[in-house]
């Protein structure tokens, strides 16, 4: 099983690109674009600002998540759908961000049967 926390060699990741503002598409549409990520070695993920998508929440997605990063259309395509990625476990920037227990419970939830 691939590691859910690293970019896949096929997304097209450049170490050190600001992925900042990238749209952020699901299999079956735009779920937002990109308020954060990081590149921290085996723990590297994308906080995804929904706007209106899901009422403005934010989203954690793991690296591995993603297939593609088009820095011409500025667009990044993942690998789940959008009720995959809105059933995904509730993210708080302010108590889940580095928290290794939720990192846990998110990378279980990719890992597991919600994986395409």
């Amino acid at each position: 099983m691939k590691d859910v926390w690293v970019y896949r060699e096929t997304s097209g990741r450049v170490s050190g690109e600001d992925l900042t503002g990238y749209t952020v598409e699901a299999v079956d549409g735009s779920i937002g674009a990109v308020d954060e990520h990081s590149d921290e070695v085996g723990s590297s993920y994308l906080v995804i600002d929904t706007g209106p998508w899901i009422f403005g929440k934010e989203v954690l997605l793991p690296a591995g998540t993603v297939i593609q990063i088009d820095p011409g259309e500025r667009k990044i395509h993942v690998d789940r759908t959008k009720e995959q990625i809105r059933n995904a476990p509730e993210f708080d920037r302010e108590k889940h961000l580095g928290a290794i227990e939720f990192h846990g419970r998110i990378g279980g939830y990719y890992e597991g049967p919600h994986r395409l």
